[in-house]
């Protein structure tokens, strides 16, 4: 077990925290494919000139999709752009098949051809500054943001992925330059903090590294709490959100002081 930080992120300055307005505007796109990446993890690919100025600054951003929500009326869920190709104007996301919702449905049932409308993203959280190592952590849900965080880092920088996913069969790999050291944590109960935690231990905190999380709502505040009480990680280096609340439909929880 690492010992306790108590000095981290102490390096002289801090983190920069900036964040970006976008245009917000909904665009009619069209289904250009959907693949089974993971058996719980659906990639559908966008395509349309209505991309054209689209702009995602951040892998924290996110988009609305607009779908049916099956009683004759519209449902609204956030998704992450896992990547965005502004000479093919082409816009990727994930879909973690974590539950039975109107966009999961939706996910499950697209096919090439199909009408997509989305929103935003309505602005960016850009992270940067005097940062030597990262630390990302979360479920499935995370994985898009974290995948694409970890494939834009510059060569050789320092990041420690732990997600917790289903299974062997729900790990990915990542094309990337920057020294990435990645953990899977294998999970029963996606509400369940501990095996995350355990993990976590063995991970080094030194000075001046960002740590990133995002999961279900009761996880990441309790792994929050677990940095800060008993590792002492700075909150200025420090970023949780609730992804998904369970119980709750399309409810997001975010945690800063």
């Amino acid at each position: 077990m690492s010992a306790p930080n108590t000095a981290a992120g102490q390096t002289g300055l801090l983190p920069k925290i900036e964040r970006i307005r976008h245009e917000l505007r909904r665009r009619q796109l069209t289904v250009l494919s959907a693949v089974s990446l993971t058996p719980n993890m659906i990639r559908i690919t966008l395509g349309g000139d209505e991309l054209e100025g689209f702009t995602s600054l951040s892998a924290g951003d996110h988009v609305k999709l607009f779908v049916p929500d099956g009683q004759g009326g519209t449902a609204m869920r956030d998704y992450t752009p896992r990547h965005y190709d502004p000479h093919n104007r082409t816009l990727v996301l994930d879909f973690a098949v974590h539950e039975a919702g109107p966009a999961t449905q939706w996910a499950l049932g697209v096919r090439p051809g199909d009408p997509a409308q989305i929103g935003g993203p309505r602005g960016s959280q850009v992270i940067g500054g005097p940062i030597r190592a990262w630390v990302l952590i979360g479920d499935e849900t995370a994985l898009p943001a974290i995948g694409r965080r970890i494939e834009e880092m510059e060569a050789g920088v320092p990041v420690t992925s732990i997600v917790a996913v289903p299974g062997t069969q729900d790990e990915q790999t990542f094309e990337t330059a920057a020294a990435l050291t990645a953990h899977w944590v294998h999970r029963t109960d996606a509400t369940d903090a501990a095996a995350i935690i355990e993990r976590l231990r063995d991970v080094p905190l030194e000075p001046g590294t960002f740590v990133w999380l995002a999961a279900e709502g009761s996880v990441a505040k309790a792994i929050r709490a677990y940095l800060v009480g008993e590792r002492n990680h700075p909150l200025a280096w420090l970023r949780a959100s609730g992804y998904w609340v369970k119980g709750k439909a399309d409810t997001t929880e975010k945690f800063e002081d």
